[in-house]
């Protein structure tokens, strides 16, 4: 034996180097494998001569479910809705819970404007089914719906014109349909006031109601902050009321005027239900539609009524989960202002930006916040970087867009946009802005 490795030995030293360093590498990684390649014992019996034992476990649902690919996935606990502060425009003007209203613009559909909301497009299609016209939504007509917890379509309610509205209510698994039609007498009334207090004060006292305060806040949200209004502001606001037996059974904001710190602001209604300025320009701010420099992978969807895969219980993902590396520049995607910027047990680091009177965003996980409460921010604008703080799995971005204190898609929901009024449309929007100004005359 002792001859034969002297052999070996010698042959190994009178080969090339080349040639003795790839024999040795060969022989390393030989045995490697033979010591690290796991033993697998198959037997037939055992040493006492009897057959194995054999034991069947049996897995239920919850168990089975935490072993599925999808479970391994962030599984966000977003920050609480009751987190983000309210002020008395919140608390005496703000939606039902749960209902959301939509005025009809260009391109919108009804499948278009309800799926941004997540409701199913198998009750879309039942909806549809109910009453073929709602296919044809026409411009400046209005929709308001009420949703249950798990993001399910209750009614609907179309307001087809102002002498027509219909209901369709949940009957089943499908929808029916009701038509309430009004005849009362429509009347124009201007109503004026100052300051003394607050705005939602102030204009009670004028003599308008909460919904007509809602829609006064709503077409100026872009070029007021209503709680910075100073004592002896001025506004005036023209209603078109529907009055019948005496009472008013409906109204729509036609203009509204405000002057504060000597500067006159108005919005005025045009055709297609949107609020423009005097020259027939676009009151909205624009949005983005990401939240970062580039457009990421997107991990996980939104879905109101998604089934956690561990629980098995709906746990809704109220945002859409974007794959990015840790430190990525989180953007602002809409002048506003920061109203949360702090760390939360579940949302980790994470920011809340309210944008106008109508819309919300919030941005998770983040690995540092960069703004701070009551900061005003701009389109674009650096707010934190990205990271994989709180309740979660992996480095990513949680983004939300919240409407009308509902929230909705962040990639198909129908963001502002500040564009004005060309061509005909503008011609005949000035027409109305001729007849609308001198009502709405500030002292």
């Amino acid at each position: 034996m002792q001859l034969i490795a002297r052999s070996i030995a010698l042959a190994y030293s009178n080969l090339p180097r080349p040639h003795r360093v790839l024999l040795g590498s060969l022989t390393v990684v030989t045995l490697a494998v033979a010591v690290w390649q796991p033993f697998v014992y198959h037997p037939e019996y055992d040493s006492y001569g009897d057959k194995p034992t054999v034991k069947h476990i049996q897995l239920d649902n919850a168990q089975v479910r935490s072993l599925l690919p999808e479970a391994s996935e962030p599984i966000d606990q977003p920050a609480p809705a009751e987190d983000i502060p309210q002020d008395d425009l919140d608390e005496k003007v703000g939606s039902e819970t749960g209902v959301h209203e939509y005025v009809v613009s260009s391109g919108d559909t009804l499948s278009s404007i309800l799926n941004q909301y997540g409701v199913d497009m198998s009750e879309i299609a039942a909806l549809a089914s109910a009453d073929s016209d709602l296919r044809n939504l026409k411009i400046g007509q209005q929709l308001s719906w009420t949703l249950n917890d798990d993001g399910e379509l209750q009614r609907i309610t179309w307001e087809k014109s102002r002498r027509e509205t219909y209901t369709y209510d949940r009957s089943g698994n499908g929808f029916k349909s009701s038509l309430e039609t009004i005849k009362g007498e429509w009347k124009d009334s201007v109503l004026k006031g100052q300051l003394d207090g607050s705005f939602i004060t102030s204009a009670r006292a004028a003599g308008l109601t909460s919904g007509e305060i809602s829609s006064v806040v709503k077409a100026l949200q872009w070029q007021l902050d209503f709680k910075k209004l100073r004592k002896g502001d001025e506004f005036s606001v023209l209603m078109s009321r529907e009055m019948l037996d005496g009472k008013s059974e409906q109204s729509h904001l036609q203009g509204v005027g405000i002057r504060s710190g000597g500067k006159d602001y108005y919005a005025i209604r045009a055709e297609d239900g949107k609020f423009y300025d005097r020259n027939g320009s676009g009151l909205a701010r624009g949005f983005l539609r990401f939240p970062t420099i580039k457009q990421y992978r997107v991990s996980s969807n939104f879905n109101p009524r998604r089934l956690n895969p561990v629980t098995g219980r709906i746990a809704p993902h109220r945002g859409v989960d974007f794959a990015v590396p840790v430190g990525t520049p989180v953007l602002a995607v809409g002048d506003g202002e920061v109203i949360v910027a702090k760390h939360d047990g579940a949302a980790g680091n994470y920011v809340a930006i309210r944008h106008g009177r109508q819309y919300m965003t919030r941005y998770m996980h983040l690995r540092k916040i960069l703004v701070k409460p009551g900061q005003k921010i701009k389109r674009g604008d650096r707010i934190a970087l990205s990271g994989n703080t709180g309740r979660s799995t992996g480095p990513h971005l949680h983004f939300e867009i919240w409407i009308n204190q509902l929230a909705v898609n962040p990639l198909t929901a129908k963001l502002p946009r500040s564009e004005g009024l060309t061509g005909k449309d503008r011609s005949a929007y000035l027409a109305v802005v001729k007849q609308v100004i001198p009502q709405l005359k500030l002292n």
